[in-house]
């Protein structure tokens, strides 16, 4: 999930068990595959009696495949040798001047790395864009002017752009919280007296990095719903930057939700409710969630379940080895009420980015036409890759990938990012088995995998990042080897995360140059 500073889990993950423990173990023997079903008879079974039709309260999601219209997917291109690399922008790009205006920090140095990381031959720069820069001050007040400085220096060093616009917040990655980019202020003032706008868990803690997906058609916010908001800052940020798109801004992502991921904020390691490898909580518990999932129960013929989540799902810090929702008991996932409670939570989330991606998708229209200056729409997921040799797959769960032994969760995000002609950008392509704690039954290879393979299915192109720092051979030539599979088409770019005074190290950057070069050229 979550990178280095800013997005995915496997940077704190990784960094108690490699910079902590650096476990020095054999190559794993895997597992028998936990998808053999015929090892699992009551798996078996549960998977006989599924329902056709998911449940999702007034948005029921069916079938992806019944749901496939008229949006043909990607057509498939030949294979692609050459993969290009962006560097992500540092985490601290932005300050505040002694007048309280927003600036870009360290700007001689910015551009002197800026021509270095081109004479490397990396293609291009992944700039965060921030609604709580853009829209800080009050509803409908885009200013652009740091980003078009930023933007112009950037296509000065001869550089391209794989912009992020993001959604949420990453001030809890800052020390104390300080520092970091909040929402926009008048947004954080409305939390204030509603804080229902934010994910609660179900001890009521709530979390403002991300506005909870249950506000997506509420006008709370000056009288639009979020996803209005959402709309209006990509439909501002392009009548700017049109002149742009295709040419200098080659990629473009949308957030979805904390560090601009598709996924709901249950591992929260900013405030130390949560810490690696805990499974986790579910996020459902605001207002505007529970009111949803009432409606879903009652539709569904069971108003009973629509009064709270699973009641025996343990907390942040569990362990799935004695959690009875986790395990394959009648009160477990496999369960009635845990098939309904989990098609209702995954399905929310889908359905946020089906609406986000399809708004974006018509948007970015009339660029896609124009063959030699496209733009390639991007969505970001979480890599959730610990107790993933385990039947239920708890921490994916929580997070909202419906993914198990027995079900392919990735599957229906991969169908429906297809019909906006979405690329889905995964990251871990750093990351070794042989380098996570057996003990807690990860595996980053076999999760990025099945994800590929999915991809390869719904004919949607990979991008790829890295999760926490790597200048050593070993973890680069890792990156290389997940960016050319022999078994599907090649990612189509690559984000290294992330720009910083390390990078530029003699010994770092007589690795990271070779690497960058090899990327870059066709085998």
């Amino acid at each position: 999930m979550v990178g280095a500073e800013n997005g995915g889990f496997a940077c704190k993950c990784m960094r108690e068990s490699i910079l902590h423990s650096r476990f020095s173990l054999e190559k794993r023997k895997y597992r028998k595959n936990l998808r053999s079903f015929s090892i699992i008879p009551l798996l078996r079974w549960e998977l006989s009696r599924r329902r056709s039709v998911a449940v999702g309260g007034r948005n029921r999601i069916l079938s992806m495949d019944a749901r496939e219209k008229s949006r043909s997917p990607l057509s498939v291109s030949s294979k692609q040798k050459r993969v290009p690399i962006f560097v992500m922008m540092p985490i601290d790009s932005f300050g505040i001047d002694t007048s309280g205006a927003l600036k870009i920090r360290k700007i001689k140095a910015l551009t002197i790395s800026l021509k270095a990381l081109k004479s490397a031959g990396v293609h291009g720069i992944a700039v965060e864009v921030w609604w709580g820069i853009v829209e800080r001050s009050s509803p409908y007040a885009y200013n652009w002017s740091l980003y078009e400085e930023l933007f112009r220096l950037i296509s000065e060093s001869g550089l391209k752009l794989h912009v992020e616009l993001s959604f949420h917040s990453n001030t809890h990655l800052t020390s104390g919280g300080q520092g970091g980019v909040s929402l926009p202020l008048w947004i954080l003032e409305i939390g204030r007296h509603n804080k229902d706008i934010y994910y609660r868990d179900r001890n009521g803690v709530t979390n403002d990095d991300y506005l909870t997906l249950g506000v997506d058609q509420h006008p709370l916010f000056c009288g639009r719903t979020a996803l209005q908001c959402y709309e209006d800052f990509m439909f501002s940020f392009v009548n700017r930057f049109g002149a742009l798109m295709g040419t200098l801004i080659e990629e473009m992502s949308v957030g979805l939700g904390p560090c601009g991921e598709l996924r709901y904020p249950a591992h929260p390691f900013g405030d130390g409710r949560w810490r690696f490898p805990g499974i986790g909580e579910f996020q459902c518990y605001d207002k505007y969630m529970m009111e949803d999932l009432k409606m879903a129960a009652y539709q569904e013929g069971k108003p009973q379940w629509g009064n709270k989540g699973p009641c025996n799902a343990g907390c942040y810090n569990s362990f799935p080895s004695g959690v009875p929702f986790f395990e394959e008991g009648e009160d477990s996932f496999l369960s009635d009420f845990g098939h309904f409670f989990l098609e209702w939570y995954s399905s929310k989330l889908i359905h946020h980015a089906d609406v986000i991606l399809a708004k974006a998708a018509n948007i970015l229209e009339k660029y896609q036409a124009n063959e030699q200056n496209t733009i390639l729409l991007v969505a970001k997921i979480g890599i959730i890759y610990w107790w993933y040799h385990t039947v239920s797959h708890p921490a994916e769960l929580t997070a909202g990938y419906y993914n198990t032994a027995v079900r392919d969760g990735y599957d229906p995000l991969a169908s429906m990012l297809s019909r906006h002609r979405a690329a889905l950008q995964i990251s871990c392509f750093e990351m070794m088995d042989n380098e996570a704690p057996e003990t807690y039954c990860c595996s980053p290879e076999r999760l990025l995998q099945q994800i590929r393979t999915v991809s390869n299915k719904r004919i949607i192109h990979l991008t790829g990042r890295n999760s926490y720092e790597r200048f050593d051979k070993a973890g680069l030539q890792q990156i290389h080897t997940n960016c050319y599979s022999p078994q599907a088409e090649a990612v189509r770019s690559f984000t290294y995360f992330r720009l910083n005074e390390k990078v530029f190290r003699v010994e770092n950057w007589n690795n990271f140059v070779p690497f960058v070069r090899k990327m870059s050229t066709d085998l």
